[in-house]
Parts: C-alpha cells; structure tokens; sequence
C-alpha cells in the first residue's frame, strides 16, 4: 500500500517544527518533502494541524499473557497500544508461568506476529521470579529476550543482583529494577502520608524506593555496568539518580504520567483504581518527578499498563495494584508537559520514541527518507473526555478516567500500515 501523509508537522532535534509530506511505500518511507508528487493508494491531509511523531514505544507493560488472559491478552494489549499511538512495547515477565524460559520467550513473539506493532518479551531476571538463582541471560537472549526484569517484585537480594548486572554487561542486554524493599512497605497499600494516616491504612514508605534505588546504583557503579529504575516516583530517588548521572554512573530511568499528574489525594476517594506500585505519593514528589523529566533525568515516559479487572479492583483494601495507561499515555504528557509550556514536541517524541528504543538496545525510529515507517499521528489541541467503556484494553482501571486531556492520536502506522484510525 502507498500512502501519503500531507501536511503533517514533524519536530526535529532543534525545536524548530516544520510541516511536510510524508510518502510511504513497502513499509518505509520513501519521500520527505512539500508539496509531494506521490501517486499514493490512500492520502491523510493533517491540514497544517496534526502532528507525526515516530511511532511511540513503550518499553514497560503488563499484557498478563500467557497465564492471566481474563485482565489481558497480547493481542487486546497490542490493540490499547495502538489506539495510543504506540507501534511497539516490550512486556514485562511477571505472567503465570513467568517468562523464565525459552518456550515462553518465544510464546509472547509468536504471539506479537498476529499484533500488527512489535511486542517484545522481557524476561525473568530470576527463575521463577523467586529471587534465587538466575536465568541464562545469554540463552533467552538468542531466544529474543529484549531486556531483564523481576518486576511485579524486587531482586531483594543485593548479591543475586549484582550478578545480574555482571551479566547484563557480558550479554549487552539491560536489567530493569523493580525499587521497592517489601521489608519498608510491610503491607502497605499507598503512599505513607496524610492520605494514608486520615483513611487508617497502611502506608508504603517513599524510603523503600529510594534505599533500592541507591542500592542498584552503588552496584551499578561498583561494577561500571548499566541499570534501569523503573517507575520513578520519589523526590529522593530523582535526586540519586540526578547525582549519579553526574558522577558517570550508566543509570537510566523511568516514569510514567500519572506521577507527574496526580498526587495521593486522589486515594481519599477509596477507589482501588488509583492503586498502583509505587503509589501515587504527596505534591512534592509530583513536582520532583515533573522536573525531572524536563531536565532529562528521567529518560523515558512508560505506562506500567498493568491490567486488572473490575472483580479484582472492587475491594479498596484488597485490590491487586496496577492501573491500565496505554491509551492516555500521550494524552497525558501533552495536557501536562505540553500545553503548560514545560517541554516542546521533540522532547516528548525523545522521551516516548526514541529514547526507550536506545535503552533497550534498539535502533530508533527516525522521521527520514528510508526509515521504516512506524508512525504516529495526533490532533495536539483536540479535547476530550477519557470514557473507561471505550477503552480497548480488556481491563478498564484507569487512573485517568473522566478526566479530560488535550491531545489525541488519530492514527497509528505501524511498517506502513495503517493499524489504528479513530473514528
């Protein structure tokens, strides 16, 4: 199929936005350019008004398959992710059985062909996630293991992950760490605070973030080898991570919108919905976290979509965390990020594009002629109203329901086709 995109507008590196034709053809892109003379099969005119991104990625999500396919399945997750503008997403490992083995490697990419966008698998850092004894790193790689995780959980063993980081730097693939001690949580349920004390539950202690994210850093740094923190929420993990870049050390890191957007005041309402790990914790970390991602602390924008029932979130109390994201995700940033004036298009495109690619290895994705064309398209100033019901994912806990956003993807081009279109 050839298609044309006409006027669409595209940020480089230099902020200076620009508007162009973009012609596609056998999934890359062919011409970049005004006023293209591109006999195509199917034109979209952005008029001047919609904005291309390349296609976003999402290296941090739950799609709960194999094992837990009534919250999710890879090819409902790969549907969310499209309806957000997401040509590719890697999965993380905490599935039943856990992806701990080549069979199940290779389960989630056989899964992905049938998706349309690229879905990658995660694997276990640990067998079976218990903490005791490592995966064959260089193995599940040749399977096609994109990174290492145990998240769900900590590697609560400082030397087990140590060893981990060893062989991250002999494999060349990258260990993502799940930065909570359970030891500090101790059942907690969300945040410890105000919030937490004036409902009488238990609290989650911003000190069992920020004591792993130091623990993973110092071993990082004891053996010059790359860490990625997930899910940063704390002002005092934005903090170690910003003086441990620094000081040299090879630490990335990530974060998701609803740590720049909200606070745990949303938790008075009682709503298990807005449970997620790490929790939604006070204003002062909120604007620590927003701060960080503009001055390139925080590498990336995740969604940590993590999938759950209505039955499962229906206890306040006793509700698993998580909360689904990939359709917001986007929507989220430019409301806060964007049309506050905190950061420019290219910024986001790098936090939400190409950065999470280079974490993980992989070759970014680039607006040029012959690139492959994974594309995103979006209205930055349409408005509207997130309607949980309309969602594609099978779960439906979003923390972002009812509110209303300003920006939306309108397409998702994925190798050239067209794989989303919102209608």
């Amino acid at each position: 199929m050839k298609l044309l995109l006409k006027r669409v507008v595209i940020a480089n590196d230099c902020d200076k936005e620009k508007t162009v034709d973009i012609a596609i053809e056998n999934r890359k892109i062919k011409y970049v350019g005004t006023d293209l003379d591109f006999k195509a099969d199917r034109i979209i005119d952005g008029k001047g008004k919609l904005v291309a991104f390349s296609g976003l990625f999402d290296m941090h999500v739950h799609f709960r398959d194999p094992g837990l396919t009534y919250k999710e399945d890879i090819i409902t997750g790969a549907e969310a992710a499209k309806a957000g503008g997401f040509t590719g997403v890697a999965c993380m490992p905490n599935t039943v059985p856990p992806i701990d083995s080549v069979d199940t490697v290779s389960y989630v990419k056989e899964q992905s062909v049938l998706t349309g966008i690229d879905v990658l698998p995660i694997a276990c850092v640990s067998k079976g996630m218990k903490g005791k004894e490592l995966t064959d790193f260089s193995k599940l790689k040749r399977a096609g293991a994109a990174a290492f995780s145990d998240d769900g959980r900590p590697v609560e063993n400082a030397e087990l992950m140590r060893k981990a980081l060893e062989q991250s730097k002999e494999t060349g693939v990258t260990v993502i760490s799940h930065c909570e001690d359970l030891d500090i949580i101790n059942g907690g349920i969300i945040n410890k605070g105000e919030v937490s004390r004036a409902l009488g539950v238990r609290g989650m202690d911003r000190a069992s973030e920020d004591y792993i994210t130091a623990r993973e850093i110092a071993l990082a740094m004891s053996m010059d080898a790359h860490v990625h923190i997930a899910h940063v929420s704390t002002v005092g993990s934005c903090n170690i991570i910003r003086a441990a870049k620094a000081d040299g050390v090879k630490v990335t890191c990530e974060t998701a919108p609803h740590y720049f957007t909200f606070t745990d005041e949303k938790l008075y309402k009682k709503d298990a919905d807005y449970r997620m790990s790490p929790p939604l914790r006070t204003e002062e970390d909120r604007k620590a976290v927003e701060r960080a991602v503009c001055d390139g602390t925080i590498d990336c924008i995740i969604t940590d979509h993590a999938p759950h029932s209505e039955d499962d979130k229906a206890d306040f109390y006793t509700a698993p965390n998580g909360v689904v994201g990939l359709e917001t995700s986007l929507s989220a940033t430019l409301t806060r990020l964007y049309h506050t004036g905190l950061l420019p298009l290219y910024k986001i495109q790098k936090l939400m594009s190409e950065n999470p690619r280079r974490i993980l290895g992989l070759e970014p994705i680039f607006l040029t002629e012959g690139s492959i064309a994974d594309i995103t398209v979006f209205d930055p100033n349409l408005e509207w109203v997130v309607e949980k019901e309309k969602l594609h994912s099978k779960s439906k806990n979003s923390v972002f329901k009812g509110e209303k956003l300003k920006g939306k993807v309108l397409y998702t081009i994925s190798k050239g086709e067209v794989v989303f279109e919102d209608k």
